[in-house]
């Protein structure tokens, strides 16, 4: 027996090397084993699958995935100051993959855990940015990276005022987290992708709602982006 198969692994989980055999949803695809690769915190999978082409061939496909489980993020704005609150913070990953310094601008986000998205946003922009979130706007849920993280994000967006920022933010210390809370002008924002110094797409994808549909869009293609 090992760990996360049988047995608990250190986050008390079982049955790892199951998820996906059951899948029917798809008549093309006949999923045949699942390989526990790693579950140190998160799960990678081999996956063996046979699959039905548009031509009629079957063929034996291989597939990893990486299982971290589903996240939420939120993009707190001010329209009336037409000002956004965002987070920096230092992230391993970007900077062993060229960025210069490894401190990434984004949108407060977090992994659901145990929670509904709309719970565990409001729990990370509290966290994160200090904020005490009011009505909810769910903009949209997006698969981040397809081809072999299973992640999906749900998106959201909520005002802010002085009021609910009921915090100072900055993340949980336990967690080891240490959160830039960054106020920052909308259009010094957007300037800000245009220029690289925010490259994270959950932020940019935001943003991009923001201006074109969401609070701070005007003119013609708010009305065209609108239409059923």
């Amino acid at each position: 027996m090992a760990a996360g198969l049988d047995v608990p692994d250190s986050r008390g989980r079982i049955g790892l090397d199951r998820v996906g055999l059951d899948l029917t949803r798809n008549p093309r695809v006949h999923v045949r084993d699942v390989e526990l690769l790693a579950s140190g915190w998160h799960v990678l999978r081999k996956t063996t699958f046979d699959y039905l082409h548009g031509d009629g061939r079957w063929t034996t496909e291989h597939r990893e995935t990486y299982d971290r489980g589903n996240g939420a993020t939120i993009l707190l704005y001010d329209a009336d100051r037409r000002t956004i609150l965002l987070s920096r913070q230092f992230r391993y990953p970007v900077y062993v993959n060229d960025h210069p310094d490894g401190m990434l601008i984004e949108t407060a986000a977090g992994l659901l855990d145990d929670d509904d998205p709309e719970t565990a946003i409001r729990r990370e922009a509290s966290e994160e940015l200090g904020v005490t979130v009011g009505e909810l706007e769910h903009v949209f849920d997006v698969y981040m990276s397809p081809g072999s993280v299973t992640e999906r994000i749900h998106f959201y967006a909520a005002p802010y005022t002085a009021v609910s920022r009921t915090g100072a933010g900055g993340g949980l210390v336990d967690d080891g987290e240490d959160i830039d809370v960054l106020e920052l002008p909308f259009q010094e924002a957007l300037a800000m992708v245009r220029s690289g110094e925010i490259a994270d797409a959950k932020t940019i994808m935001l943003l991009q709602w923001a201006a074109l549909d969401g609070p701070f869009a005007t003119g013609p293609a708010t009305e065209l982006s609108r239409r059923p």
